[in-house]
């Protein structure tokens, strides 16, 4: 994951300032059932026989060592991955006029950018025969209905790693970053939703809230916490944390586990007062020049054993419920009581102006 848009935007307004030019703002609620096009998965033509060329455009560190190596082999297919480091930059090249990629990895709430520009194109589900693996918590997501756009990839959550040999109670309430006996060893996201959604949903309100009364109080609790901080820092803390320059640090489930693997001291887990949760998903440009090959490589990551050697690679849980028991960490998924807990950062329409100055003051303080 990562903060920062194209342009220097934070992020979500980078969504709202592009729906604002597109499809209007209420096409960026996530919740609403109609946030995409209307077509059927599995419309349209045959697509012909699998062309000789792919072009994938992912997250860096997004694939295991062999999940190209092994699909060029068996389908004679030859694959060019081009990387980004955050939503806001595939999004600007896509809308830019990019059209030689053949499948794209946006988070969840990039989707109604996506649908209001209509750069998605519909899949064919006959393509995909592997779709039954797919655990049913990740079907039929509200911002695309009936998956008609969108193979879940990996799902993820925000909370707290720290180290259990250097912490003797274990931190599990965003209220530890108020903890003076850990000044200068504990760390947030420098990002104003993770930030600030902790200290909402600390009080039990909505880490979407965009209610003026709340957000001061989520603010005054972030200046609270400020002065313990070591700093605001995202993906460079899994270093600082596996070296133990770092005893705590709200971070991405991801970042988390691969720490865990180099550094078995360190444990992760959700609040007791919940947090966010995230998932990606591959999707296909209405440009795309391969479709066929797009659909074949789709169907191959819904295979169980490549499916948990990308989440081994990543860190991140797999939506793939027949790979789970395949891979190593065997990231649970959340139960009925985490789910309570959990949410799903939502596009803030006009309330991200009032995000932003909050964010830009805590900084600054």
């Amino acid at each position: 994951m990562a903060n920062r848009a194209t342009g220097e935007l934070a992020r979500r307004e980078f969504v709202r300032r592009v729906i604002a030019t597109g499809a209007g703002l209420a096409t960026a609620n996530l919740g609403l059932a109609g946030c995409g096009p209307k077509v059927a998965a599995g419309a349209g033509e045959d697509l012909g026989p699998i062309e000789k060329g792919l072009n994938l455009y992912l997250w860096s560190d997004y694939l295991a060592d062999d999940t190209v190596p092994n699909f060029e082999k068996e389908f004679g297919v030859k694959v060019t991955v081009d990387t980004y480091e955050s939503n806001e930059e595939m999004a600007a090249k896509l809308m830019a006029g990019a059209s030689g990629y053949d499948l794209v990895l946006p988070s969840s709430y990039l989707f109604p950018v996506l649908f209001s520009k209509d750069l998605l194109a519909p899949l064919r589900r006959k393509y995909l025969t592997n779709w039954g693996n797919v655990a049913p918590l990740f079907l039929n997501p509200p911002w695309d209905p009936g998956n008609a756009h969108s193979v879940p990839w990996g799902w993820g959550t925000t909370g707290i790693a720290y180290r259990k040999d250097l912490v003797r109670e274990r931190p599990d309430s965003w209220a530890v970053f108020f903890d003076e006996r850990y000044r200068g060893k504990v760390t947030m996201l420098d990002d104003l939703r993770d930030v600030i959604g902790s200290f909402l949903r600390l009080r039990g309100r909505s880490l979407n809230s965009v209610d003026p009364a709340e957000l001061a109080a989520a603010k005054q609790d972030a200046l609270k916490a400020k002065p313990n901080l070591r700093a605001y820092v995202s993906a460079p803390v899994k270093a600082q944390l596996i070296a133990g320059d770092v005893w705590i640090a709200q971070m991405w489930s991801g970042d988390a586990q691969q720490a865990i693997a180099e550094q078995p001291a360190i444990e992760y887990l959700v609040p007791k007062e919940g947090g966010t949760i995230f998932s990606d998903a591959l999707v296909m440009p209405r440009s795309a020049p391969h479709q066929r090959a797009a659909h074949e490589f789709l169907n191959y990551i819904l295979r169980p054993p490549v499916a948990a050697a990308i989440a081994d690679k990543t860190g991140y849980g797999t939506p793939n419920q027949a790979a789970l028991p395949l891979t190593r960490a065997k990231v649970p998924y959340p139960t009925a009581d985490e789910l309570g807990r959990l949410e799903y950062q939502k596009d803030l329409g006009q309330g991200s102006e009032q995000w932003d100055r909050i964010w830009t003051e805590i900084k600054a303080a």
